[in-house]
């Protein structure tokens, strides 16, 4: 790789090079659609009928979907997700009140029960003293290097981290649960701080807010994002609840699933947890509230009247048709991998999102999301056939975090502040129950060939 002085790559120079390599690269990996089939490939480890490949047991998330007939047949349900046996819906409602959901939250994920109040309490101060960094980390690791995208500047403070341990590659339970305690405490923090690093270094000024150790990790990502420190008991609720519903969502979502893949290796908490936030980087991944807020932006611009359904359903049809927006003929925040017939953590969401666009005065804004819900799923419902269609959290998500004031930039990086918790219990079980090195099997279907002298070859 060339690299200009500024630190960028120098296309120019290599790009002939990197075609001429690409064209010879398409003519010997092409593999037909059909030879998947042929071998039986589970193709992103999915049946047929849309169902993930069992591929192990837990018992710190459960995604509730749908049930299976008698003649094979899957039936959707209403969207389920249980931390620990418990509906996430029930944690929202029974915290209400109190303002540490998310502490609460990851409390149960990792140990399996809700905390008395005391445990809470005492849970919280060591998260507290635990939140903070290593000395001249945030200049040396975060400010020196200011990231394009936040997400790597946080994976490599998370591998970097491993240096300031004087345990970094003990896999005792114990030692495990001190570093992952210290994960989440700390992830709020790099993640704020690779944004200021990336204000900076687009000449905008710089500040540093510390965090206090008697505010929730909702209280304090907010205090630490704006130059004030100032929010309303409302915002921080409603960031609180959106960590919470984002803590975790199964054993087989992507980044959780690569959480497990590498933990099943043997390998240093700090090198699984960099694999997962790698994982959650992907647009296909954490990144689906983004897309729902370019689209809407499209939307927006593209639709003169917000009111005139008709004119908005004309849009959409172009949209899922490929012929606006991104051309990729998706209507983004509508469907899920897994929930079929709705996805609770939207279901539950749906009422803080009204009460916050209240505050802001933005529920015109909220009426055209709504709108684009309905209609969207029923142009999806008359092109696919399907017999139901959820709404994913992510389709409203986005929004709250622009309500909220949050640049687009930390919407993934939020994300990982919340699924820190629930990857830590999954890499926690994984190191008790799992016990054997995840491989898969790929077959290879190149043709056998000899070895052709230099001299004979073209």
């Amino acid at each position: 790789m060339i690299w200009s002085e500024n630190g960028e790559n120098a296309y120019s120079q290599i790009t002939p090079a990197i075609r001429a390599l690409e064209e010879q690269w398409e003519k010997k990996n092409y593999i037909d659609p059909k030879l998947y089939r042929a071998y039986n490939v589970r193709r992103g480890l999915r049946d047929e009928d849309g169902r993930g490949v069992l591929t192990g047991l837990t018992r710190v998330g459960e995604i509730v979907s749908y049930e299976v007939a008698q003649d094979g047949a899957i039936l959707p349900l209403d969207g389920v997700l249980y931390y620990r046996g418990i509906d996430c819906r029930e944690l929202v409602r029974g915290s209400e009140g109190r303002r540490m959901a998310f502490e609460e939250a990851a409390y149960l994920l990792l140990f399996g029960e809700l905390p008395s109040a005391a445990q809470l309490r005492d849970f919280g101060v060591q998260l507290a003293t635990y939140r903070t960094l290593p000395s001249n980390f945030l200049r040396d690791v975060i400010l020196k290097a200011p990231p394009q995208d936040l997400m790597n500047t946080m994976q490599r403070a998370v591998l970097t981290l491993f240096c300031y341990d004087d345990r970094p590659n003990d896999i005792s339970l114990e030692n495990v649960l001190r570093q992952s305690l210290q994960l989440i405490a700390i992830m709020p923090l790099l993640a704020i701080y690779a944004y200021q690093a990336h204000r900076f270094s687009r000449g905008e000024g710089l500040f540093i807010h510390e965090p206090r150790p008697e505010l929730s990790t909702a209280e304090n990502f907010l205090r630490m994002l704006r130059q004030d420190g100032q929010y309303t008991e409302l915002e921080a609720r409603v960031l609180d609840v959106a960590l919470v519903l984002h803590a975790d969502n199964g054993g087989g979502n992507n980044s959780t699933f690569t959480n497990h893949v590498v933990t099943s290796s043997g390998t240093d908490t700090y090198s699984a947890i960099a694999a997962a936030m790698a994982s959650l980087k992907g647009p296909r991944h954490g990144g689906a509230n983004s897309k729902v807020m370019e689209m809407m932006g499209d939307i927006k611009a593209h639709v003169r009247n917000w009111d005139d359904e008709e004119e908005l359903r004309r849009y959409l049809a172009q949209i899922l048709n490929g012929e606006a927006f991104d051309g990729r003929g998706l209507l983004y925040g509508l469907g899920h991998a897994v929930y079929t017939r709705s996805d609770p953590r939207c279901e539950v969401f749906r009422d803080y999102v009204r009460t916050l666009s209240c505050e802001k005065g933005r529920q015109p804004e909220l009426a055209l999301y709504s709108r684009v819900e309905r209609l969207g799923k029923e142009l999806l419902l008359e092109k696919h056939g399907r017999r139901a269609v959820s709404t994913n959290i992510d389709f409203y998500s986005g929004f709250v975090f622009e309500m909220l004031g949050l640049p687009r930039e930390l919407y993934t990086p939020l994300f990982a502040v919340a699924r820190i918790s629930g990857w830590s219990a999954h890499r926690m079980e994984e190191l008790s129950a799992g016990g054997k090195l995840i491989r898969p099997r790929y077959e290879c279907v190149e043709e056998h060939r000899g070895y052709t002298p230099m001299a004979r070859r073209d």
